[in-house]
């Protein structure tokens, strides 16, 4: 069961980097330290805010299987 759980956690995680790069597309390294558009308040609309909420569902099922795998180890 805990090789099961393995392969989903890897699933999981390889499409939460998938999603969390596609977040980041076209942003560049001025955005990350505050630089070009950082006084600009852009809401999420469409695909944007699907991506946003499939990352946040993502991040959620990748907790719960890592917690799970940890308690199933023991």
């Amino acid at each position: 069961m805990l090789g099961y759980m393995r392969i989903v956690q890897i699933i999981i995680s390889t499409c939460l980097i998938v999603a969390v790069l596609l977040q980041v597309k076209g942003q560049g390294l001025g955005g990350i330290f505050g630089g070009s558009d950082a006084g600009i308040y852009k809401t999420r609309r469409g695909a944007e805010r699907t991506l946003f909420n499939l990352t946040i569902v993502l991040v959620v099922l990748f907790f719960v299987f890592s917690l799970a795998s940890v308690l199933v180890q023991r």
